[in-house]
């Protein structure tokens, strides 16, 4: 073999170590932007169950109303 297939050999080595770090790393970065998403969808399913407590309570009558609110102190 001469040396310039040894060359070109190293240089394609290089550069399919460079994409599979590139690779590797943006596979991380989703992974963690997924955790980021569950996160807050979980954060967004608690408000929506306190609104809706809230939307009861609102709706009914004065006298639950006070009886409800003693119970959530």
């Amino acid at each position: 073999m001469s040396s310039y297939v040894f060359v070109v050999m190293i240089v394609a080595i290089g550069c399919a170590t460079a994409v599979a770090s590139q690779y590797l790393k943006n596979r991380e970065k989703r992974a963690e932007q997924g955790e980021d998403v569950n996160e807050t969808l979980a954060h967004l399913e608690a408000l929506e169950e306190r609104i809706k407590v809230l939307e009861r309570i609102v709706t009914e009558s004065r006298v639950d109303l006070k009886r409800e609110i003693d119970r959530l102190k």
